[in-house]
């Protein structure tokens, strides 16, 4: 029905799609910054931010991990963790496709100025890692009384 837009097989829609992916090829050869607002296409672990007066929650989707080969570390306002999956490969199959992400990773996070690193609490659970960083209590908004 759409083939008569452009005159030859595929049409005009195969000509979006093959745009769309061309455009997304070319913001995945960016390198991603490591701000707590940006993140690169197909990065593992995913990861949320969000932020309380009180406190950050970071947390990272990290299904299928071992808890105990997960690091976190934190210098200055930089908050890293290192790991690795390991997934077997069962050689009883053959793949035609493998999506799952294996091997290590290393996710870099730069938070705000105002958080504790003497304050950092985490675990793991159900597949994801939560880690709770405070806030400082010098940063936190305080009432004046008017005299």
């Amino acid at each position: 029905m759409f083939s008569s837009l452009t005159g030859f097989e595929g049409g005009l829609f195969e000509d979006f799609r093959r745009l769309q992916e061309e455009i997304d090829n070319l913001f995945d050869q960016w390198p991603a910054t490591t701000g707590v607002r940006s993140v690169a296409r197909g990065t593992f672990p995913p990861i949320n931010v969000g932020a309380t007066p009180d406190h950050l929650e970071i947390y990272l989707f990290a299904a299928g991990l071992d808890p105990k080969k997960i690091e976190l570390s934190m210098q200055q306002n930089l908050l890293t963790v290192t790991g690795e999956r390991e997934l077997p490969p069962n050689e009883a199959v053959t793949y035609y496709r493998r999506e799952r992400f294996t091997g290590d990773f290393r996710r870099v996070v730069t938070l705000p100025e105002d958080v504790d690193p003497d304050r950092v609490e985490a675990r793991y659970r159900d597949g994801v890692l939560q880690i709770t960083v405070k806030r400082k209590e010098s940063a936190k908004p305080r009432t004046i009384q008017l005299n």
